[in-house]
């Protein structure tokens, strides 16, 4: 995972989701069992209870989801079929990309702004 950058695997057994493996249930797991981790499985150290999204979600329940259950990852799903998986990163990136766009949308606005405006009021 480290030497590929990847912060989290979905589990799919019997084409179902089964679980997520992050680097947090791997640290929690080194804690916790002290023991050879290269003797471990994957099952006893991934999450199985496991959020999932569908791309109908709207942005604010995925940002809901994830702060609820503490998920860093929440995997993409479309009935069985893995599409993707979605960060608590993507969702930072998607929320200061709208922002900035909100914010040059009011910066247009106010740089139109009318002079009669105040005019009218007096």
């Amino acid at each position: 995972m480290s030497e590929q950058d990847i912060g989290s695997l979905v589990v799919i057994e019997h084409g179902e989701l089964a679980g997520m493996l992050t680097f947090r249930e791997i640290m929690r797991h080194l804690n916790k069992k002290k023991t050879d981790f290269f003797n471990s499985t994957v099952r006893s150290i991934m999450d199985t209870y496991t959020v999932s999204v569908t791309p109908n979600t709207e942005a604010t329940e995925v940002q809901r989801l994830m702060l609820e259950h503490h998920a860093r990852y929440v995997p993409v799903v479309d009935g069985p079929t893995l599409l993707g998986v979605i960060s608590f990163y993507d969702m930072a990136k998607a929320l200061i990309e709208l922002e900035q766009f909100e914010n040059s949308m009011l910066k247009a606005y106010i740089k139109h702004w009318p002079d009669d405006v105040n005019e009218a009021d007096e």
